[in-house]
């Protein structure tokens, strides 16, 4: 299985193109941000001290969620041209077991998952000191690259099943494009939460992806966001990060970061038992 998946994120890596297009959604919220959602946002909340740096901090830990769904994808493409190719029969002809072979799609996919989101994780770093924020403290930086691992462990399972439906790289590229463009809505980068209708809240809330973005926002703005509302009263804290996603609201009790994270675990059974209830009846046909 490992030398399957070493030749799986050597064809990915090969392939510019596909490296590039996995993070094109990446390369969009950059985009917005800089040329004027994040003044959009600084102005929003004209008055409070250290904005800027606690709106960075809110953009990169949605950032980061993003990443880890949107480089998956792209690496589960090399599953999908292989069935196109009809290499998958050469390697179900092999001595490889089909357990070997789905295991070593998923591996690389999510060690590539897990490698793209450090690498924007460290760029999106400079991108904060540069604009006036602090680095993330050590403490910080070990909880972040757990919730990166769980968050790309989840979302490896979710496009699993999902490239599992397709045998076409039109489809595929279909499928990659609308994820790719809802994404920063549903995990609530371009708008907040709070400015969203109560039904398309509720479907942000149920979405697993947008937990893993709340986990990191919750880790990511800790710093910058007590010395923004240092001395403010809880209920003001409590409500900016409702408003933003921070945190989410079910009612009046605010989900525990335990509680997201069993969301994120339980997706990732799901969806793993659904992909190989898929695979074996491919494998039935």
């Amino acid at each position: 299985m490992s030398g399957f998946a070493i030749r799986n994120l050597k064809v990915f890596f090969k392939d510019r193109t596909a490296v590039f297009f996995s993070l094109l959604s990446v390369f969009i919220i950059i985009g917005l941000y800089a040329l004027f959602l994040g003044d959009v946002w600084v102005k929003s909340f004209e008055g409070l001290t250290g904005v800027r740096y606690l709106m960075d901090s809110w953009i990169i830990a949605g950032l980061l969620a993003v990443t880890s769904i949107t480089t998956t994808m792209g690496a589960f493409g090399t599953m999908v041209e292989d069935r196109v190719k009809k290499l998958s029969k050469d390697f179900s002809a092999s001595p490889l077991r089909r357990s070997s072979i789905v295991g070593g799609y998923t591996l690389s996919s999510f060690i590539i998952g897990v490698i793209m989101s450090l690498v924007t994780l460290v760029l999106a770093e400079v991108y904060v000191v540069a604009y006036g924020g602090e680095l993330i403290s050590p403490a910080a930086l070990v909880k972040v690259i757990g919730l990166i691992l769980l968050s790309t462990f989840t979302n490896t399972s979710i496009v699993l099943f999902i490239t599992s439906l397709f045998n076409s790289m039109n489809a595929f590229a279909t499928a990659s494009t609308i994820i790719g463009t809802v994404i920063g809505f549903l995990t609530g980068i371009y708008l907040p939460i709070g400015q969203l209708p109560a039904g398309v809240q509720w479907a942000i809330k149920l979405f697993p992806v947008s937990h893993a973005a709340a986990l990191l926002r919750q880790e990511l703005t800790a710093a910058p966001l007590a010395a923004t509302f240092a001395g403010a009263p809880q209920a003001a804290v409590d409500d900016f990060t409702n408003f933003l996603g921070i945190t989410y609201k079910i009612g009046d009790t605010i989900l525990s970061p335990r509680a997201s994270i069993g969301v994120l675990l339980v997706t990732a059974a799901v969806f793993y038992a659904l992909s190989l209830f898929v695979i074996s009846r491919k494998k039935d046909r």
